[in-house]
């Protein structure tokens, strides 16, 4: 429940907020609370649903979220890896940072990193699909068309392709 009321705080609140660019970067700032920590007391076990709440903030703030309900369409997340670099204290204020890296003929490669002032703290990687609502995909070059944007796939680097190339079926 803590994360969805956290989902329809990012929401309401993005609205209020300077609008992004819809490749990012994308800021969504945060607060390490109690319900978010695990019994080793770190945040790792939550890490994930913040970076989907902080995809949202990026959806909405883009203008991109009204086009894919226009369409019926919906993001999923194929595949995410995170490295962990330290630990959150709690009530700390934290920012996730939202950037899609690029896109190949299936997902978008994003990557999140979580900022406590100005150290990293986690730093992911995230396939993410858009699927229509009878399940089939959309190819990215679709939605982007759909949204708007205009731009050419950005090259990632190496280790970011041999990994998005693994989670291809």
């Amino acid at each position: 429940m803590n994360l969805f009321l956290r989902l329809f705080w990012v929401v309401v609140c993005a609205r209020f907020r300077a609008p992004v660019l819809p490749l990012g970067p994308c800021l969504t700032p945060f607060r390490c609370l109690p319900r978010d920590r695990d019994l080793a007391q770190q945040m790792n076990g939550k890490s994930f649903s913040i970076l989907d709440v902080a995809r949202a903030d990026l959806l909405v703030r883009s203008r991109i979220a009204s086009q894919l309900f226009r369409h019926g369409w919906y993001p999923v997340v194929a595949a995410e890896t995170i490295r962990f670099r330290q630990s959150l204290a709690l009530f700390k204020a934290f920012v996730v940072e939202t950037t899609v890296l690029g896109w190949d003929d299936r997902a978008f490669i994003l990557q999140q990193t979580i900022w406590r002032k100005d150290r990293c703290i986690a730093e992911a990687v995230v396939r993410a699909r858009v699927l229509k609502k009878s399940g089939d995909p959309v190819p990215p070059v679709e939605v982007l068309s759909a949204t708007g944007v205009t731009a050419d796939p950005l090259a990632f680097p190496d280790w970011v392709r041999e990994w998005n190339a693994q989670q291809t079926p």
